[in-house]
């Protein structure tokens, strides 16, 4: 679907700002792997971390990182002509290990700031043990494909037009809901503005 390719840069920015979940493929000692991830992005790199046991987060070859956002369904009058609207991704690279103290911190705000705007000042910071437990990956922005589908079914102008079916959209609208205490926390320690306001807000933009 070619129509649906984009190639402006801030189609990538979007799609990434929008979405949650990255999906990393690689190839471990020959075998493809697809491992689901939350990441964090700025203006030159996607990061995403793991496990330093994680056998996903060792590879020194190129890998491909995707990232999608559901927006909804295309019901046609025919089951041909079904399909999904949505916003996509695919980032090509080589991941880079990151080393350096400053950029580790660096990434993994980027990351817990992504899925959970206000956590990284809010919670603790990660400790020197487990800093050293975990690896983060930097895969560079530099290649990249971006594709978004956001329109009506495509048999409205066909013959099966005459069948006299609805045909349409049907949205997705995904909101967060209400934040779930852990059952050991004690009694009146209530959620943070930046966890509570998200109630009933899209999850994605």
């Amino acid at each position: 679907m070619k129509d649906n390719g984009r190639a402006d840069r801030a189609d990538l920015t979007a799609v990434l700002a929008a979405g949650l979940v990255a999906h990393l493929g690689v190839l471990v000692d020959g075998h493809p792997m697809v491992v689901p991830t939350v990441y964090g992005f700025d203006e030159q790199r996607i990061f995403l971390h793991g496990s330093v046991a994680s056998r996903s987060l060792t590879v020194k070859n190129e890998v491909c990182v995707t990232v999608t956002v559901l927006d909804g369904l295309i019901l046609a009058r025919s089951v041909f002509e079904h399909g999904i609207n949505y916003r996509s991704a695919m980032i090509y690279g080589v991941p880079v290990p990151v080393t350096d103290p400053d950029d580790l911190l660096y990434g993994l705000r980027l990351l817990t700031e992504h899925v959970a705007p206000g956590q990284w000042d809010y919670a603790r910071p990660p400790s020197t043990k487990e800093l050293a437990a975990t690896t983060l990956l930097a895969v560079p922005l530099d290649e990249a494909s971006v594709k978004i589908s956001d329109g009506p079914p495509d048999d409205g102008d066909g013959p099966d037009a005459a069948l006299g079916l609805w045909a349409g959209r049907l949205p997705v609208a995904a909101t967060w809901g209400t934040p779930v205490a852990d059952p050991l926390l004690p009694a009146g320690i209530e959620p943070p503005p930046h966890i509570s306001n998200r109630t009933g807000r899209p999850i994605t933009g």
